[in-house]
């Protein structure tokens, strides 16, 4: 056997079954039914030892993983994202337009999470997972769990709205100076603040104007509806759009630019921001 891979071990808060460990550790492995198989085919070695599905990992362990003429490898995502905070507890990515959150395609920021992060070190360590949507188009902040219980406490915390979220978006036609939206949205409450920061004559648009915007609900594409309702959707928005008003090519000028809560574990206050993309400050340079 051809040795294919090797991880080592940061030090653990506690003793975690190595089967439930071990996922994700390996990029020809990525599942836990893969990583099962490859522990009964004496695959895995652990400080040189054949691995079993009963070793407990407590920190400092050499794992190797060989490969046979018939060793199934899986294709793994090769997408490297920007970490703007991380712990063992949960993540915050910045997630690019054009890619999405999770779904059935290859190319998703879910199959890329665990290349990126460092795998957590508590007892409830699971594959990352994101929390919440971005829009395929949208841009900006994405928060991720990495445990089983922090992926229900973050869950919690969007419920009874404790996480505040902050984006920026560039809108079609003269707007007042700021305002606020409660138009239903799918027979649902929704509600959306928002505050014209500058605007700029524009010879196709007549007026583009740079929104901060702070919803108090999550519905899909809740932002988009809301500003189309307002007569001024978003520049590059294809699907809820003014005729004759479509910008082709730049994609969608909707950016998730900031998080902000308390860190359900440390009690830590988290504030993190993503500036605008170069797209916007094209059209706004003050900003």
């Amino acid at each position: 056997m051809n040795l294919l891979e090797t991880h080592f071990v940061k030090k653990l808060e506690k003793p975690v079954r190595f089967q439930e460990y071990s996922v994700g550790i390996f990029n020809a492995i990525p599942t836990k039914s893969g990583i099962k198989k490859a522990i009964k085919k004496g695959h895995i070695f652990i400080d040189d030892k054949i691995a079993s599905t009963g070793i407990y990992i407590s920190g400092g362990e050499k794992i190797d993983l060989f490969e046979s003429e018939n060793t199934t490898t899986f294709e793994r995502l090769k997408l490297n994202l920007e970490v703007l905070f991380e712990d063992d507890y949960l993540a915050i990515i910045y997630k690019p337009a054009g890619i999405l959150v999770s779904g059935n395609k290859f190319v998703t920021v879910a199959n890329a999470l665990s290349q990126n992060l460092i795998k957590s070190s508590l007892a409830d360590a699971v594959k990352p997972q994101p929390i919440h949507r971005l829009d395929y188009p949208t841009s900006g902040l994405l928060l991720v769990g990495k445990t089983s219980l922090s992926i229900i406490e973050l869950g919690r915390l969007f419920k009874e709205k404790n996480i505040k979220k902050t984006y920026f978006a560039i809108t079609i036609g003269k707007m007042n100076a700021k305002g606020y939206t409660d138009k239903p949205i799918d027979n649902k409450e929704a509600f959306t603040n928002y505050e014209v920061l500058e605007s700029v004559t524009s010879k196709r648009f007549d007026f583009l104007n740079l929104v901060k915007l702070k919803p108090e609900t999550g519905r899909k594409h809740q932002l988009r509806k809301h500003l189309l309702s307002l007569k001024n959707p978003i520049l590059g928005d294809k699907e809820h759009f003014k005729e004759g008003l479509v910008l082709n090519g730049k994609g969608l000028y909707l950016h998730a630019a900031s998080l902000d809560f308390i860190h359900p574990f440390t009690q830590e206050k988290i504030t993190i921001s993503k500036e605008l993309p170069k797209k916007f400050r094209k059209i706004f340079p003050n900003f």
